[in-house]
């Protein structure tokens, strides 16, 4: 077991663990929790031995072997399938061992090292890498590119694969998933709920937490506090312990100040010194509970949008990607969507299908390849890219930016432009004194991501495009983002790998991939479903297939998706009649009689309701496919009011719907 006795541990002059004590067994899987700063990956150092503690006592058994991520950049032009594959250091180990035996002629030593090469999975080893790789989103015809052939994203992809291969006892995972899109993440929470060692976790997002952890670890106010549960049971827990803590601290205090009461009142009587007296010494004696000092949360909101554009976008026979060497490379093509006013759009898809550059070029950032892309009167986008440095000057402080941004929007933007009103708004974003005058490229990632959050909320937009905006944002942050875009009045598209984030803020969602951009029909819960059993299916393959082999294996986004209806009711068992006699199925008759002639009514309406509903869609495509022509502006508008008009509706009878179908199934 890991153990740590009254530790201290220091960074510089900044104390972050003071006496902290806390065990962890062997097999728990921990999750590593606090705010940024609050000393997650000092504590992380002492583990891998690259800190050694101030004081106190640490101890972990030196038997276990350790895997963690290289926090390097990888520079070689290996393989990435070798390069995946010297991560299993006791198989790097045994193989050089049988070249030194086959050198030396050593047949016994050649023997022991095949016996044991067998132990350790040789003959399975590059398969298992390939799995690894693929898991991780790569393609089957990139396992054999160098890796310094890939973005730095992708080389510390490899670099989790390289972590993930390590025969371990115990591995450490600091951010994993930063790195990673949906599809990869979902592949990754499936592998370590398998692993069978130790395993201690920071990350910010709270869907993986709850999927990987089953011990929490907290670091607040330089001190460990476990609590067993994942995070979600946590956050109970501690906020229990808030509230207790809270009302312990109350009534101590009217307990003093009975006391103190007493003691004032009557300490100069002689009758009554001896008593006053045994109450000081009571005060004396008292432990005192400390109040609770809950640290101030993170918030934020988006301004109400000056006008709300209906539709917000009309896109027609459109073709997305990017240019090169003069020659346009086209990603997605016959893209013909709508964008409506207020609509929440998760747009979903394996990485590198065109999600960015879906997001970006209806940012302006990117230019269209072909069709038409029209926008409606007054859209004014908030664009918050997935690498903040596409939107932000390094050599430049916060204040700075706010400077810029306030004369581009000049003087009809509405806001203050004065430094110190731009100060004041800096400093609601937790840019508080110095930090106003601080480069941008010196700061941590949370305090860009929150700078572009701050620049997005002064231009009070009416159409949100997020690509990835969690990336470096801790949970409280996250938590206020989640809550400001539910509160926001105008239209979100969002690209993320936060699901917590995607559950919370959109009601429909689009699927890229394939080069086209479709409705997907069917929640989260769906879609990781169809990305599991792909993954699964996916490793089969790997293991079967030879490394040079000729056969392409196809990736996630070239196969079609399931039916939703055929993974909802995949594992719905048909039911089995237990009928034993006609006396039986005579009561079972009437029952059904019975059931039927209390049902009827609800049955009608519901089936009204669905016919109303699929009336509803007929006229939305046909508003829709309207919109996606050249028709004059006022022609547009009405087509905007009509769809309105039609998704409010639709929000009213999926409301009965639900009603209804409560009735029949509480009547069955």
């Amino acid at each position: 077991m890991i153990n740590l006795k009254n530790v201290t541990l220091r960074r510089g002059t900044k104390v972050l663990l003071d006496q902290a004590s806390v065990t962890l067994n062997p097999g728990e899987k921990v999750g590593l929790v606090g705010r940024n700063g609050a000393g997650k990956s000092t504590l992380f150092a002492l583990f891998n031995g690259s800190l050694t503690e101030d004081g106190g006592d640490f101890e972990m058994p030196r038997q276990w072997r350790m895997g963690q991520v290289a926090q390097n950049m990888p520079e070689t032009d290996q393989p990435a399938s070798d390069f995946v594959l010297e991560g299993d250091t006791r198989l790097a180990e045994l193989r050089q061992r049988l070249v030194a035996a086959e050198a030396s002629g050593d047949g016994m030593e050649m023997a022991h090292v095949y016996t044991d090469l067998a132990d350790a999975g040789d003959h399975d080893a590059l398969p298992r890498a390939e799995a690894l790789i693929l898991g991780l989103g790569f393609r089957v015809d990139e396992l054999n590119h160098p890796v310094n052939s890939f973005s730095g994203g992708w080389r510390m992809r490899l670099q989790l694969a390289r972590a993930l291969m390590c025969p371990s006892d115990i591995l450490i995972l600091d951010e994993p998933t930063n790195h990673l899109d949906l599809d990869a993440l979902v592949w990754l929470e499936a592998w370590l709920q398998r692993y069978a060692g130790t395993m201690i976790v920071i990350s910010h997002d709270r869907e993986f937490l709850d999927a990987v952890t089953n011990v929490t670890l907290h670091i607040d106010h330089a001190k460990l506090t476990r609590y067993g549960g994942n995070y979600s049971a946590f956050e109970i827990l501690r906020a229990q312990q808030m509230e207790l803590q809270q009302a312990s601290f109350a009534k101590q205090q009217d307990k003093i100040a009975h006391l103190q009461k007493f003691i004032t009142r009557f300490k100069a009587q002689a009758s009554k010194a001896k008593q006053a007296q045994s109450r000081v010494k009571a005060l004396e004696r008292m432990e005192k509970v400390a109040p609770l000092l809950a640290d101030a949360e993170f918030t934020f909101g988006f301004k109400e949008p000056n006008n709300l554009p209906n539709p917000m976008l009309a896109i027609s026979e459109a073709s997305f990607g990017y240019v090169v060497d003069e020659q346009p490379k086209s990603i997605l093509q016959g893209v013909s969507k709508s964008v409506l006013a207020g609509q929440r759009i998760g747009i979903l898809g394996a990485n590198g299908q065109g999600k960015s550059t879906l997001v970006k070029t209806i940012a302006r950032t990117m230019p269209l390849l072909a069709g038409t892309l029209t926008e409606g009167k007054g859209l004014n986008i908030g664009y918050f890219a997935q690498q903040e440095l596409d939107v932000l000057h390094p050599q430049d402080n916060p204040l700075e930016h706010m400077i810029r941004l306030a004369k581009e929007l000049g003087p009809n933007s509405g806001e203050p432009s004065r430094e110190q009103d731009l100060r004041n708004y800096l400093g609601t974003f937790n840019f508080t004194g110095d930090m106003v005058k601080q480069a941008v490229g010196t700061m941590s990632g949370g305090e860009k991501a929150r700078l572009v959050l701050a620049m997005i909320v002064w231009q009070r937009p009416n159409l949100l495009l997020l690509d990835e905006p969690t990336n470096h944002l801790d949970l409280a942050t996250r938590e206020a983002l989640s809550m400001a875009l539910n509160e926001f009045e105008g239209t979100v598209m969002l690209v993320s790998h936060d699901r917590a984030l995607l559950r919370a803020v959109c009601d429909e969602f689009w699927m890229v991939g394939r080069g086209k951009v479709e409705p997907f029909d069917g929640d989260l819960d769906d879609y990781q479903k169809y990305l599991l059993e792909e993954s699964k299916r996916l490793r089969e393959v790997a293991k079967n297939a030879s490394r040079d082999t000729a056969t392409p294996i196809p990736s996630v986004a070239a196969e079609p998706l399931a039916p939703v209806a055929e993974v909802r009711h995949a594992t719905l068992a048909p039911p089995t009649p237990a009928l034993s006699s006609a006396e039986q199925r005579k009561v079972d008759a009437q029952k059904r009689q019975q059931l039927a002639a209390q049902t009827r009514p609800l049955k009608r309406e519901l089936e009204q309701n669905e016919q109303r509903m699929a009336s509803i869609e007929i006229e939305k495509s046909q508003l829709e496919q309207l919109l996606t022509t050249a028709i004059s502006p006022s022609d547009m508008a009405d087509a905007g009011r009509r769809l309105k008009a039609l998704a409010d509706e639709v929000a009213r009878l999926e409301e009965r719907w639900l009603e209804l179908t409560q009735q029949l199934e509480a009547s069955v």
